[in-house]
């Protein structure tokens, strides 16, 4: 499921914090692996699911980031210096 259709079909998802979307990700995955859902409702299931995992994603990609370039303008700002 491309990450637009995902927003389309799952709007809320987009203003969940990260700990809130990995709780109810693991709410689900406990769900489908109960296997007691019916096959519709476990295919909504699953395609929230996807929906959260790719929205949790793009958060600890994005804190990767914020990470590298907070760490890399300190490690360049003094290359005189002899690395530890």
């Amino acid at each position: 499921m491309a990450e637009t259709d995902s927003q389309t079909t799952f709007p809320d998802i987009a203003q969940l914090r990260y700990e809130d979307a990995r709780e109810e990700l693991i709410g689900i995955v406990a769900k489908l692996e109960a296997g007691q859902a019916p096959l519709e409702d476990s295919m909504h299931l699953w395609r929230r699911g996807e929906a959260l995992a790719a929205h949790c994603q793009r958060w600890l990609d994005g804190a990767q980031a914020e990470i590298e370039r907070a760490t890399g303008a300190r490690d360049t700002a003094r290359p005189d210096e002899p690395a530890e």
